[in-house]
C-alpha cells in the first residue's frame, strides 16, 4: 500500500470514482457541502456583510411621523388649551449633512471587514479539509494496522497448533509452547487496540464528513508541494489566508479611530417637518376669536448639533480604538509567527516521513527475506521458535511503521499546502456543485435601503449524523500468502544439537 505525494496537479482531484468506493475527493466535496463548522462561518460572512449596509443608514435620509390623538373624558370647561378631543400629526424628513466623517469611517470599516471575514472563511474551508483529508488518511492507516495485526493473529495461532503438535511428537519444549502462546495473547490484545483506535477513527470521519467512510480508495498525488521550507514560507506570507484576514482586520481598526474622533466635532442636518392639527369641532365658541378648529404649517431648516462638553467620552472612545489598533497590529504578527512556524513544521514532518516511508519500505522487505530465512532454519534445527516469533513481531513493526509514516507524509503534506494557501475549494477544483460565492450575498443586501427587505428564514444547512450506525472494525482484506505460513509441524530439528526433550 503507498500513498502518491508528488505533483501530478488537481484536476487528480476530479477523477470520476467507482460507485462501490468513497474517493478523497468526494469526501471533501461532501465536507464542503455538510459540514456545520463551514456552513456556520458562511453565516457568519453574510453577518458580516449586514455591516456595510447598516453603516451607510446613518448617512442617508429619516423620515418619521408621530400623530397623537386625545379624548378628555373629563373637563372643567372645555377651553383653547384643553379641548375635548385633539388630533396632531407631525412628518419629519432629515437629511445629514456633515457626520465629522463618522459615517464615511464606518462604511470603509464595515467593507474592510467584509474582506476579512472573506478570507477567514478561506482559512476555514481549508482548516475543514485537513481535519477531513486526517480523518481519511487515519481511518486507511488504522484499517491497515488491524489488517495486519489480523492476520498476525490468525498466523501466531496456527504456529501454537502447529507448536502444540510438535511438542506431543518431542521436538518442542512446554518453553516453546509457552512462548507462543504469550506471544498470541499479546497480539490479541494489539489488535484489540487497534480495533478500538479504527473505531474511534471511523467516527471522527464521520464527524467531519457527515456519512460513514465504506470501501475508502487511496488517495490521490498532491499538488505542487514545494522544493524547500523558504520557498513554502514566501508562498504562505503571501497567500495564508488566517494571515491576510489579520491583515484586513488591522487595516480596518484605522477608520474606526476616525469613527470615534468623529464624535467630538459637529453635526448637521437639513430638516423638514409640519403639523396638522384638528380638534373636530370641540372648541365651541373658540370659533369667534378667529381660532380654527383644524389647520397645517410646514417648515424647512438646518439643525446644527456641536458638542461643547461629553464627560471625556469621546476621548475614551478613541484611545480605546487606538488600543484595538494596537491589538490588531500585534495580532497579524502573532498570525505570522503562527503561519511560518505551521509551514516549517509540515514542511519537516513531510520530507522525514518521506524518509522514514523510504526505509520502512526497506525494512519490511528485509523483515519478509528474515522471516522466510529463519522459518528454512527453523526447519533444519539451527533456529528456534522464538527466533520465528521475534522475525514475525519485527515484520509487523515494521509494516506498521509504513503504514503509519504514509499517513504522516500525506496529512503533513496537505497541512503544508494549507498553510501556504493553496487547499481551499478553488485550489482542489472540487465539482459537486456551484462553489459557495460569498460575494452574491453582498451584492444582494450592501446597497440595501429599504426597512422591509428581511432574509429568507434561515434553515439548517448541514446535516445530521444521529442517524448514523455506530461504527464497527471489521476490515476485509485478504491475508497474505507469504505470512500465511506456519511453523512446519512435520519438521524436526535433526541438525540441532540443542534439542530439549519432555
Amino acid at each position: 500500500m503507498r500513498y502518491g505525494l508528488y505533483l501530478a496537479g488537481a484536476s487528480i482531484l476530479l477523477a470520476a470514482a467507482p460507485a462501490s468506493a468513497k474517493t478523497l475527493r468526494e469526501a471533501l466535496v461532501e465536507a464542503y457541502n455538510t459540514n456545520p463548522t463551514l456552513t456556520a462561518d458562511r453565516a457568519n460572512v453574510r453577518a458580516i456583510d449586514e455591516n456595510v449596509p447598516i453603516a451607510r443608514a446613518q448617512g442617508l435620509p429619516s423620515a418619521s411621523i408621530n400623530a397623537q390623538y386625545n379624548e378628555n373624558v373629563y373637563n372643567n370647561a372645555n377651553t383653547l388649551s384643553n379641548p375635548a378631543r385633539q388630533l396632531n400629526v407631525q412628518p419629519q424628513v432629515s437629511v445629514p449633512i456633515y457626520a465629522g466623517g463618522a459615517v464615511r469611517n464606518s462604511i470603509k470599516a464595515a467593507k474592510t471587514r467584509v474582506d476579512a471575514g472573506r478570507l477567514s472563511l478561506r482559512d476555514t474551508e481549508a482548516s475543514v479539509f485537513s481535519s477531513v483529508v486526517g480523518a481519511f488518511m487515519d481511518v486507511l492507516r488504522d484499517e491497515a494496522i488491524v489488517a495486519l495485526n489480523a492476520q498476525n493473529v490468525h498466523v501466531l495461532d496456527v504456529n501454537l497448533q502447529a507448536s502444540r503438535d510438535r511438542f506431543q511428537v518431542g521436538d518442542l519444549t512446554r518453553t516453546d509452547v509457552a512462548q507462543s502462546e504469550a506471544r498470541l495473547a499479546l497480539a490479541r490484545s494489539q489488535l484489540q487496540s487497534a480495533q478500538a483506535q479504527l473505531i474511534s477513527s471511523r467516527e471522527n470521519y464521520i464527524r467531519y464528513v457527515g456519512t460513514a467512510p465504506v470501501g475508502l480508495e487511496q488517495p490521490p498525488v498532491l499538488p505542487n508541494l514545494p522544493t524547500d521550507p523558504e520557498a513554502a514560507v514566501d508562498v504562505a506570507l503571501k497567500d495564508n489566508p488566517a494571515l491576510l484576514s489579520a491583515q484586513k482586520s488591522r487595516d480596518a481598526s484605522v477608520y474606526d479611530v476616525g469613527t470615534a474622533a468623529a464624535q467630538r466635532l459637529p453635526r448637521l442636518n437639513a430638516v423638514a417637518s409640519g403639523t396638522y392639527y384638528d380638534y373636530f369641532g370641540s372648541l365651541g365658541s373658540a370659533t369667534q376669536f378667529g381660532i380654527s378648529q383644524s389647520g397645517k404649517s410646514a417648515a424647512l431648516g438646518l439643525q446644527l448639533s456641536l458638542p461643547l462638553y461629553q464627560g471625556g467620552g469621546p476621548t475614551a472612545q478613541i484611545r480605546q480604538a487606538q488600543a484595538r489598533r494596537g491589538q490588531a497590529i500585534e495580532q497579524v504578527t502573532e498570525v505570522e509567527r503562527n503561519v511560518i512556524a505551521q509551514t516549517r513544521s509540515a514542511y519537516a514532518v513531510w520530507k522525514s516521513s518521506l524518509e522514514v516511508i523510504a526505509s520502512s519500505e526497506t525494512a519490511v522487505n528485509a523483515n519478509k527475506l528474515s522471516l522466510e530465512g529463519v522459518r528454512a532454519e527453523n526447519s533444519v534445527g539451527s533456529r528456534t521458535i522464538l527466533d520465528i516469533l521475534n522475525a514475525e513481531q519485527e515484520l509487523l513493526n515494521s509494516q506498521i511503521t509504513l503504514v503509519s509514516a504514509q499517513r504522516d507524509a500525506y496529512v503533513a503534506g496537505f497541512s503544508l499546502l494549507a498553510a501556504m494557501g493553496k487547499a481551499e475549494s478553488r485550489d482542489l477544483g472540487l465539482d459537486g456543485g456551484a462553489l459557495y460565492d460569498p460575494t452574491l450575498n453582498y451584492k444582494r443586501v450592501s446597497h440595501t435601503i429599504w426597512d422591509w427587505a428581511p432574509a429568507p428564514a434561515p434553515k439548517p444547512v448541514a446535516t445530521s449524523t444521529a442517524a448514523t450506525l455506530p461504527q464497527t472494525a471489521i476490515v476485509t482484506k485478504p491475508l497474505d500468502p507469504f505470512l500465511d505460513t506456519p511453523v512446519d509441524s512435520t519438521a524436526t530439528n535433526q541438525g540441532n544439537s540443542t534439542v530439549r526433550k519432555r
